[in-house]
């Protein structure tokens, strides 16, 4: 096997290590590309082709994750990772850990964490790498990265997000909540949310959102008893899909263009968290994005004219 072959073979791996590190899809898919021209560029072949390119994508990936910390902070209104419909990688063995670490909830707790801290977690805790794998990776000795794997353990498990265990039962759930939402039924939306349920939205300062959320059963139940029948009117569509492993749907306008994608947080059988991201530059690896500007307006003169 030549070194494309090998790489080809390894790079869902790299991209699954790479997204949970940043949170991005489309820096992500820099760092595996980056990790490609150092292997190309490498004038001996690797001892260990998956563990060179491991150690050369995070690396990458925590240099841009410290980048991006100041922007994040400097970010309009919450911030999410970029939604993802599909993780490449794919290991029978870790399949648990695998699912509960792409969850937005489970990357939005990483974000609290150093970037060596959350490199240290992923690598060891999601991907189940050796220390001295991760040591060469991080540059630092076995000893410090077993410091860095209990500190970031500990931040996780304290937060750690707990989901509905029958995958089953959330997907039945999120069917029956995406029915009453085309239907504007707020009674049967009502019944399905948690008490405490929480809407949120990404937009970055570059789409509409909701400016600080929206709060409680009735209140949300409300506001989308009221949204989808308006959208539907404009010609937009919705497709449920998985959204970072957990039940969510993409909204698209009439001519096929994304809008945002939705994903519900499912527990004790109600749904206690919505998050919407429709910031258009979290998008585009889902296709042709629309203009959520220009669908608003066509809402609100499809209201006037009604």
């Amino acid at each position: 096997m030549n070194r494309a072959e090998e790489f080809e073979e390894l790079r869902p791996l790299l991209f699954s290590i790479a997204y949970r590190i940043l949170g991005s899809v489309s820096e992500a898919e820099d760092a595996v590309q980056e990790s490609w021209l150092r292997l190309e560029a490498s004038p001996t072949r690797p001892v260990s082709t998956k563990s060179f390119l491991a150690a050369v994508v995070t690396r990458v990936s925590i240099d841009v994750l410290r980048s991006a910390r100041l922007r994040r902070e400097q970010y309009v209104g919450p911030w999410f990772p970029e939604p993802l419909l599909t993780d490449p990688y794919e290991d029978p063995e870790r399949s648990a850990e695998l699912a509960d670490s792409l969850s937005m909830a489970a990357l939005l707790l990483l974000e609290r964490l150093s970037p060596l801290e959350r490199a240290v977690f992923v690598l060891r805790e999601v991907f189940g790498f050796g220390f001295p794998e991760i040591a060469s990776a991080v540059g630092r000795s076995e000893a410090a990265c077993r410091q860095l794997a209990v500190r970031a353990r500990r931040h996780m498990e304290a937060g750690r997000p707990r989901f509905e265990a029958d995958r089953q039962e959330r997907e039945a759930l999120a069917e029956r909540f995406f029915g009453a939402f085309r239907e504007g039924d707020v009674a049967s939306l009502r019944e399905l949310l948690a008490a405490d349920v929480h809407m949120v939205g990404d937009g970055g300062g570059k789409a509409p959102q909701w400016a600080r959320g929206i709060h409680g059963a009735e209140h949300v139940a409300r506001v989308l008893a009221t949204t989808f029948p308006q959208l539907l009117a404009v010609g937009v569509t919705m497709a449920p899909v998985r959204v970072n492993g957990q039940p969510g749907a993409v909204l698209r306008d009439r001519d096929g263009r994304v809008i945002n994608a939705l994903v519900l947080e499912v527990l004790d059988g109600r749904i206690q968290t919505i998050r919407s991201v429709i910031n258009p530059e979290k998008l585009g690896h889902m296709g042709p994005v629309a203009d959520a500007w220009a669908v608003r307006r066509e809402v609100f003169a499809s209201l006037h004219r009604g």
